[in-house]
């Protein structure tokens, strides 16, 4: 395992000791590891996509919409 020195600020510093003392981590190393892994893990590279998700679900919502207006099967009964 690697190991490295940083200089971290005073707010994170005691927002990582606030956690382990809540208990949401058994000491600081642990609390310090998770935190770096579940950061890390946020950033992707361009040629990763997550599992399930399809590059294109957003525009397909849009492209499933029809303008009623040039919609050809409308027939309201009005006519001009």
């Amino acid at each position: 395992m690697a190991t490295f020195e940083i200089p971290i600020s005073d707010r994170i510093d005691s927002e990582i000791d606030r956690l382990v003392h809540q208990g949401e981590f058994l000491n600081r190393e642990q609390a310090i590891e998770e935190l770096l892994t579940m950061g890390v893990s946020t950033y992707s590279t361009p040629n990763e996509t997550e599992d399930g998700l399809d590059d294109g679900l957003f525009s397909q919502v849009t492209d499933d919409q029809q303008d009623p207006a040039r919609r050809d099967d409308l027939n309201d009964g009005y006519s001009f």
